[in-house]
């Protein structure tokens, strides 16, 4: 296993060129992974990492062990504490970093469930909204011009993997799919509306493309005009507002929920 031994090392350097740009992951279609569980989350879904970076004399870990059996030698490397410092977002105890290209599956043709993102701006709530996504088996995320980056560093921490159990669409176009989601048959429901309909009141046809808006001015004009239909989430304790990703938590659970519920009620009414 190869030693970084100069903060100029090439694997080294374009980690950290990865960790701190945006523009770099876009250009490059690459990202980085901080931590044990995503990089074996990773491994799991969607293959083997371009580099393995790993804290030298860092404990061996069963995990850590596998993850090194399943890279070709030459691209684990050892580094030092003070260089892994130069270039992780949290600590060098994260013990290993990988670089690996971003998913970029196609979408399944009998996707029916997805989240709609629109302006989402801080990255740790779009990770949590794809994290609750993965959760409730929501197929597809859909992020408009100006949300976060689902592959930021504070993105991938906080969706804990999601990012590899969901399909992404980054800088899409959300008014035009929505237009063409309605000629397919499917429902796009405008979230955060001041006097939308009730949600635990509100029938949801399946399929169904829920949108969440920006944190301070909620859905775009354009977007909220496209919708089939508009649900608030009842707030009696007096708050005017939920924090976007607890709405989506919300949401996304009262669908599920609601399935639960169907699916139970036809399996007890087919037993009679």
């Amino acid at each position: 296993m190869p030693q970084v031994t100069s903060q100029d090392n090439p694997r080294l350097v374009e980690a950290g060129r990865l960790l701190a740009s945006g523009r770099a992951r876009r250009k490059s279609g690459r990202c980085v992974l901080e931590g044990e569980h995503l990089v074996t989350m990773y491994l799991a879904r969607c293959g083997v990492p371009l580099t393995l970076l790993v804290l030298d004399g860092a404990p061996a870990s069963p995990a850590l062990a596998t993850l090194v059996r399943a890279m070709p030698t030459k691209d684990v490397l050892r580094v030092p504490r003070a260089l892994l410092a130069t270039v992780v977002t949290t600590s060098p105890d994260v013990g290993v970093l990988a670089v690996v290209p971003m998913p970029a599956g196609p979408v399944a043709s009998a996707t029916t469930r997805h989240v709609l993102l629109d302006g989402v701006q801080d990255p740790g709530n779009v990770g949590t909204i794809l994290r609750t996504a993965a959760a409730a088996g929501v197929e597809h995320v859909l992020l408009g011009t100006g949300c976060a980056s689902a592959w930021s560093p504070k993105a991938l921490r906080a969706g804990q993997g999601a990012q590899f159990l969901v399909s992404i669409t980054e800088d899409a176009d959300l008014v035009a799919w929505v237009r063409t989601f309605h000629a397919a048959g499917g429902t796009m429901v405008a979230t955060g509306v001041v006097h939308g309909a009730d949600l635990y009141a509100t029938p949801i046809a399946a399929p169904w493309a829920i949108a969440i808006g920006n944190e301070g001015a909620g859905l775009s004009p354009a977007l909220a005009a496209a919708a089939n239909l508009a649900v608030t989430i009842p707030m009696p304790g007096g708050m005017e507002s939920l924090n976007a990703a607890a709405a989506a938590a919300v949401v996304l659970f009262e669908l599920v929920r609601r399935q639960r519920s169907t699916g139970y009620c036809e399996t007890h009414s087919n037993e009679k």
